[in-house]
């Protein structure tokens, strides 16, 4: 059956019967052979980051082995395990997320657990554009491995995109996968110690030792490039291109609507004026306003303690994450780096031989 341009058929249930569409509903998921459309759900980035630490010290190890396991079976948990320090770190996307894993950890594993040290998760965004190589065997790269790097600034919500730049065929690729890992791995912690995001890199040149053996003998990594040296060198090229370029760090933001009694509209205003928010709507209602806005996502447990004082227990508020905006300031806020820093190029050679 043949059917007019931009017409598409939608099968019905019933005996088969086709039944054609248009405008609006000619949608292209109704075309034969075409799959329907699935709907995308995206998840707020978590905001909160908490240290978790065992009531009874010598549960250390069964904690972390349920944390572990329950990050496994939850995509919103963000567990970062530092086995040096001994310390745990989940992103949160809110209290009532700690009383979920704190029940959890007590029921499935008797692991009583507490909170500490709760702060604002930021970001780094890349400012600019920024180069870096390094050579087999220059300024102490121990590594069989020659990379090149581009790091350039994309759109809010771009994400991180890696590209080959190289000539396709000059590396192999177990090598571009390996520098890949090693570049997403060095974004986790930027200049600040904050997860970097929106960026593009390029690899822009490359260089290995083709696989060797000595005579009479099977493979020898002592003079042949591995994974490993792409994987390891990857960082310390990526720090110096960042640095180069710059990063901004950024705060989330929250919008908030906040329902009050008329007479608390001034005390509350001048709260939210001191916390940095900003008011975008004012709705009045008889005995009640609404105001809506954008406020920090750091000092949300600020105005949430004081309003049930200001308002006599008639507030209601409600919050949700909008956006990340650069952190005001002279001093950007940083985090404590949790493992050897790639930007030190001889701590990092030392912690990561080859």
């Amino acid at each position: 059956m043949l059917l007019p341009a931009g017409v598409a058929v939608r099968r019905t249930a019933t005996a088969g019967q086709i039944v054609a569409l248009r405008g609006p509903q000619a949608r292209i998921g109704d075309t034969l052979g075409c799959p329907p459309r699935r709907r995308i759900h995206r998840f707020p980035p978590a905001t909160v980051q908490a240290l978790v630490e065992p009531e009874d010290p010598t549960q250390r190890g069964a904690l972390f082995a349920g944390l572990t396991e329950l990050a496994e079976e939850d995509p919103l948990i963000d567990l970062r395990i530092d086995d040096v320090e001994g310390e745990a770190a989940l992103s949160l996307h809110g209290e009532v997320q700690k009383e979920v894993v704190a029940a959890l950890l007590e029921e499935r594993y008797g692991v009583r657990a507490r909170f500490s040290q709760t702060s604002t998760l930021c970001i780094e965004r890349v400012l600019g554009t920024g180069t870096s190589q390094d050579l087999i065997r220059q300024n102490g790269n121990p590594y069989l491995a020659g990379i090149g790097l581009r790091v350039e600034a994309a759109p809010d919500g771009h994400g991180v995109r890696f590209s080959p730049g190289v000539e396709r065929g000059n590396l192999p690729p177990a090598f571009i996968a390996a520098t890949e890992e090693g570049v997403r791995n060095g974004l986790r912690q930027g200049l600040h110690g904050w997860e970097v995001t929106d960026c593009t890199i390029t690899m822009t040149a490359s260089a290995y030792f083709p696989r060797q053996s000595k005579p009479h003998q099977k493979f020898d990594k002592s003079i042949s490039s591995v994974a490993g040296d792409f994987r390891h060198l990857a960082p310390v090229v990526l720090m110096a291109a960042l640095r180069e370029a710059g990063t901004s760090v950024c705060q989330p933001i929250d919008r908030f609507e906040l329902e009050l009694p008329a007479q608390a509209n001034q005390p509350v205003a001048a709260l939210l004026g001191r916390l940095g928010s900003v008011v975008l709507d004012v709705t009045a209602s008889p005995g009640y306003t609404t105001l809506a806005g954008h406020l920090p996502s750091a000092r949300l447990p600020d105005l949430a303690s004081r309003l049930p004082d200001l308002t006599g227990g008639e507030g209601v508020l409600i919050t949700r994450f909008d956006h990340y905006a650069p952190a005001t300031g002279t001093t950007p806020p940083s985090r404590r780096r949790r493992g050897p820093d790639p930007a030190d190029r001889d701590e990092w050679f030392r912690e990561m031989p080859r």
